[in-house]
């Protein structure tokens, strides 16, 4: 009565009785199954056998004894750690070697807790404090002055010029006109209200106006074209009995040749160029 084998695929040494393990359907005894297939320990070199605990991290394998902080030696199973080149840490070890240090209290900000940073410097959350008020700042507009931080409503009420025409803050920009600080939205003209920083502008009576407004407020109007005459333009003009003219407007009533720099007769309102006047 023959008896079925029973061995290992790969030495055909029996396999009855004794300890073996199956892959992909196929069965080996130990010690085969460890030189064929077992992973080699990261730290010792020695295959993770059958009877070991096979522990791995991004295709790296360990035995569980051998799984411990690179630093301090004390062992990873079941903690939480960290790799950096090649090594592996417990958090401990890698905040004290490798994590930020916060600029307040001095102390380890600890991987995964929040923090704040700015300018190559770090914070605990809870130490990033404005300045005046000493509330954290968190995720909120901050500006910094003087190696000191300030939340913007605190930096407001302390620093800021307020707008001599809203009386809010100037925060960013801003005009100065006669010793008075102004956004730069606020400044306008006075008769049109068009935004004036970074224009020609003059004024009268201590109010700002655009060229337009002042010449068509204020300025002498051409007897010839009827538009106004400001030297702000840099418009020349001729003046004649409290009449003006542009220059180019300042022609024969008769011909229109130009009398700049030519004698003239009058006949009544008109101007007339000498030779239109003998033929009057």
């Amino acid at each position: 009565m023959s008896t079925e084998r029973f061995d290992c695929h790969y030495c055909k040494d029996t396999l009855l009785g004794k300890k073996y393990i199956l892959k992909e359907d196929t069965q080996y005894c130990t010690k085969c199954y460890e030189n064929l297939f077992a992973n080699c320990c990261e730290v010792c070199s020695l295959p993770v056998g059958c009877n070991s605990k096979d522990l791995s991290y991004k295709d790296r394998h360990w035995h569980e004894n051998c799984f411990n902080c690179a630093k301090c030696s004390r062992s990873l199973v079941d903690k939480a750690f960290a790799a950096k080149d090649d090594l592996m840490l417990c958090t401990e070890c890698y905040s004290h070697e490798y994590s930020s240090k916060c600029n307040t209290c001095k102390k380890t900000i600890m991987p995964g807790s929040r923090k704040m940073e700015y300018k190559g410097n770090s914070w605990h959350e809870t130490c990033f404090l404005c300045q005046r008020c000493q509330q954290p700042i968190g995720t909120k507009s901050f500006i910094p002055k003087d190696n000191n931080y300030f939340c913007v409503p605190c930096f407001e009420k302390q620093f800021a010029y307020q707008c001599c025409a809203c009386k809010k803050a100037i925060t960013t920009g801003g005009v100065t006109y006669q010793d008075k600080p102004w956004h730069r939205e606020c400044f306008t003209c006075i008769g049109c209200k068009r935004q004036l920083a970074g224009q020609r502008f003059t004024s009268r009576e201590n109010y700002p106006y655009c060229l337009d407004c002042f010449s068509n407020l204020y300025a002498k109007k051409c007897v010839g074209c009827t538009k106004p005459i400001t030297s702000l333009a840099g418009a020349k003009y001729i003046s004649f009995e409290e009449r003006q003219w542009h220059s180019e407007c300042f022609t024969c009533m008769q011909c229109s040749v130009s009398l700049v720099g030519r004698g003239f007769l009058t006949q009544r309102d008109d101007i007339l160029c000498t030779d239109c006047g003998r033929e009057k």
